[in-house]
């Protein structure tokens, strides 16, 4: 059953700028019949991964295929049923190993049986912590990250396997892809409808954001949401993103740094409050999100409120496979900040691009990039003078990012190259 699926006409993938239409002879990703095994975040996990999990899960099933999905994390232990589009899908818990991949093969050949139909594997994580023998003889395609320049080895060598084949998250990834030597298809994250301008959220009665965080009108907001994970090198780079902001908050008494991510290193991240206190931010200029709230899952109406009640979003970074947030800020009308290494500067709508100096990450042996200080200082001075609010450039700006289009231009001619 392994070898009963295979990668065909590879070239015909449609790469940036194509109108996806450009896929095998005869082929369409819609006629039902297919058969995937996923494997990233639950689809009920509050993460990036799981989102997109969620997203592209319920457009395969839609389009009449089966799939069903390996979790590496959300979920321990045992095996489930999960709705998505309507359907049952199977829901397969976390391995034992490390990084949790060491039943996907296992659960492949299960679900395979299940339908009887050789499945084809699609994995949304980094990829460097798979060897040959997590999935030797299937069908794999690999969404991957790419967040450093070049392609670490370690990544390149996943590719040297017949049977993977690379989809770049991001254009700077299939440029890195092509660099290596390896041909790689291009498919961006994308977001769902419900992230667009959300003046008020409803509890109860309408609220706007900043009414329901306490946040007056005549604040300048500056939100920063990534993960706090990793401490060196911290990818997110709350150091620098932060020391900018008490530099910038000296000067205008008026800002607040909204901090949606986890206060305390829990995650394996660092303490944001001993960072807060080292950097000088005055306790009436900073404000987290509820814990209790951000670690069982936000819903996606009330990020997207979070979102429009910002003056700008803050997300330089070391480097980014994607970045979802900043897509997802721009899709409600909120300008960004943003480093100019890996995938951060195409993701630039209507914001600002700061320069960086390279750092080596010997984890990776690869390079990472660190934000400036002086020049995140320089884009939220330029954020300050444009008095924020609402940017229907950064909106517009961000439609090519739209969960249907994406899937329709990107994901469908990808599915149809799996024979």
């Amino acid at each position: 059953m392994g070898n009963a699926r295979s990668f065909k006409r590879r070239s015909n993938v449609s790469a940036p700028g194509d109108s996806g239409a450009a896929v095998a002879a005869g082929a369409d990703s819609r006629d039902p019949g297919r058969c995937f095994l996923w494997f990233a975040n639950a689809p009920w996990a509050p993460t990036g991964y799981g989102s997109q999990t969620k997203q592209v899960c319920e457009r395969i099933i839609q389009d009449g295929h089966d799939i069903a999905i390996s979790v590496n994390y959300g979920f321990e232990a045992g095996n489930t049923a999960y709705k998505l589009a309507g359907k049952d899908v199977p829901v397969y818990g976390s391995g034992f190993g490390q990084w949790r991949n060491d039943s996907i093969k296992a659960n492949a050949l299960h679900f395979g049986q299940v339908t009887g139909k050789a499945p084809a594997v699609i994995t949304l994580c980094d990829v460097w912590t798979f060897n040959k023998d997590t999935i030797d003889d299937l069908p794999v395609l690999s969404w991957t990250p790419i967040d450093h320049a070049p392609i670490p080895p370690k990544v390149a060598a996943w590719f040297s396997h017949d049977n993977v084949r690379a989809v770049a998250m991001s254009q700077f990834g299939q440029r890195m892809f092509e660099g290596a030597g390896i041909e790689a298809a291009y498919v961006p994250h994308a977001f769902e409808p419900v992230f667009k301008p959300t003046p008020t959220i409803s509890v109860g009665e309408n609220k706007s954001p900043r009414e329901l965080l306490g946040i007056g009108s005549d604040r300048f907001v500056v939100m920063v949401n990534g993960a706090n994970k990793g401490i060196t090198p911290n990818r997110k780079a709350f150091g620098e993103n932060l020391l900018a902001f008490s530099m910038f908050a000296e000067k205008h008494d008026d800002a607040l740094l909204y901090l949606h991510t986890e206060q305390h290193g829990a995650m394996g991240g660092i303490d944001l409050n001993k960072l807060i206190k080292a950097v000088g931010i005055k306790d009436h200029q900073v404000k987290f999100v509820d814990q209790y709230a951000y670690r069982t899952g936000i819903t996606n109406n009330v990020l997207a409120a979070f979102y429009t009640m910002a003056d700008v979003l803050l997300a330089c970074s070391r480097g980014e496979g994607f970045g979802i947030p900043v897509i997802e800020a721009q899709a409600c009308g909120t300008r960004v900040i943003v480093s100019d290494w890996t995938a951060q500067p195409e993701l630039c709508g209507d914001g600002w691009v700061v320069r960086t100096q390279p750092e080596w990450d010997p984890m990776q042996d690869s390079w990472f990039a660190t934000p400036l200080v002086a020049e995140i200082v320089d884009a939220l001075e330029q954020a300050y003078r444009s008095g924020g609010g609402h940017s229907q450039a950064a909106v517009d700006w961000s439609q090519q990012y739209a969960a249907d289009t994406v899937f329709d231009k990107y994901w469908r001619p990808v599915l149809a190259s799996v024979g």
